[in-house]
């Protein structure tokens, strides 16, 4: 939503800054770069290593059953049929339902980790850096908005680490990161410059962090419900359901050993849903009504950036509802939440791009 200028005194661009936050943002891209190969190659290398581990379990196995075979001297000391089966790594030795760290070593993943923290830190810079130099809260335009939602991306999916394990979701958060960010200096390349009057009001920094921070929770359930629909195929081939060639794939992966059950990501996805949920609800639905009204004189006014934003609000606040009061779990409920996240991707490129109304500002998010 848009206001209108408190002031028509505009402070001069800080040049030298902008030009280290132009640096700092490259750098940040670089090294998120680096910490989505790390965990890539860490997916690789885990699979790699439960392999190894459960071919050593299966021939210490083998070499059991042959030291019994051979000291066997009675019917009774034969072994079970059951004992001919070669043992397998639990997913329990993996990894917790209640995402809690676990006693498996994944260097390649805590250096990622770490590495993202440093980008993190850079890219903090960078955002800070770019706001200072001109005088305004730095969320104005595509570029804008991108970058620092992909600086929120990170920082939520790092504090998300300090308590609960998601390394298994760095693959998949890195990539939408790196994403966001090639999107930014690539789609919307857009030189710092003070903003249109109509932008000039302190609404945008609740408004458009709140869109933000939305934006970045509802990223992380993405990753969480594709995910849950993999792991729920995989758990129905494990139990006997028929397979065919994508089925035997995912029954045999040994990355998905590294990622809860479904039910444990569908009920984090729920939890981590409801929170951006409100963060939506504050942030683009009441705050932009309050800004809209300050601006244009009535709370809402059917333009295309109103409309998908009240469409998102109405398919996670079905999501919510059907989750809570229907009993709509499993992959109705992933469906759902992942739609969501289609209608703001939609809602953030081809709305802002192609749908002229009162929020197109060359690219302008809000």
């Amino acid at each position: 939503m848009i206001a209108a200028p408190l002031s028509t005194h505009l402070a001069p661009i800080n040049v030298q800054l902008a030009e280290y936050s132009e640096l700092f943002m490259l750098i940040s891209a670089f090294i998120y770069t680096l910490a989505f190969i790390l965990f890539t190659v860490d997916t690789v290398r885990s699979s790699a290593t439960i392999r190894r581990v459960e071919a050593e379990l299966s021939a210490e196995q083998q070499r059991e059953r042959a030291q019994r075979l051979v000291g066997a001297s009675a019917p009774n000391d034969a072994v079970a049929p059951n004992d001919a089966a070669p043992p397998r790594a639990s997913d329990e030795d993996l990894v917790d339902d209640d995402l809690a760290y676990v006693g498996t070593t994944r260097p390649f993943a805590n250096v990622a980790v770490a590495l993202t923290a440093v980008a993190a830190a850079a890219h903090g810079f960078a955002v800070v850096a770019r706001g200072l130099a001109a005088s305004r809260w730095p969320t104005a335009n595509m570029f804008e908005f991108l970058t620092a939602a992909a600086l929120v991306v990170s920082v939520v999916y790092l504090a998300g680490l300090i308590r609960r394990d998601l390394r298994f979701l760095g693959v998949f958060v890195l990539g939408l990161v790196v994403t966001m960010m090639a999107g930014a200096t690539i789609g919307f390349p857009t030189p710092i410059g003070h903003v249109q009057p109509a932008l000039q009001s302190p609404w945008i920094a609740i408004h458009v962090t709140l869109a933000v921070l939305a934006m970045a929770v509802f990223t992380l359930t993405f990753a969480m419900n594709l995910l849950q629909l993999l792991q729920s195929r995989r758990e129905r081939v494990l139990d006997g359901a028929p397979k065919g060639r994508f089925e035997r794939g995912l029954a045999t992966n040994q990355f998905m050993r590294l990622v809860p059950s479904a039910f444990s990501l569908e009920s984090w996805a729920y939890r981590l849903n409801a929170v951006g949920f409100v963060f939506w609800t504050l942030g683009p639905m009441i705050t932009g009504a309050i800004w809209a009204n300050e601006s244009w004189g009535r709370y809402w006014g059917w333009d295309p950036k109103e409309v998908w934003t009240f469409v998102i609000w109405v398919v996670y606040a079905g999501y919510l509802h059907a989750r809570a009061t229907r009993g709509w779990t499993g992959n109705r409920a992933a469906w759902l939440s992942i739609i969501g996240f289609i209608c703001i991707i939609i809602n953030y490129t081809v709305v802002n791009m192609w749908f002229p109304g009162l929020h197109s500002y060359a690219g302008l998010p809000e």
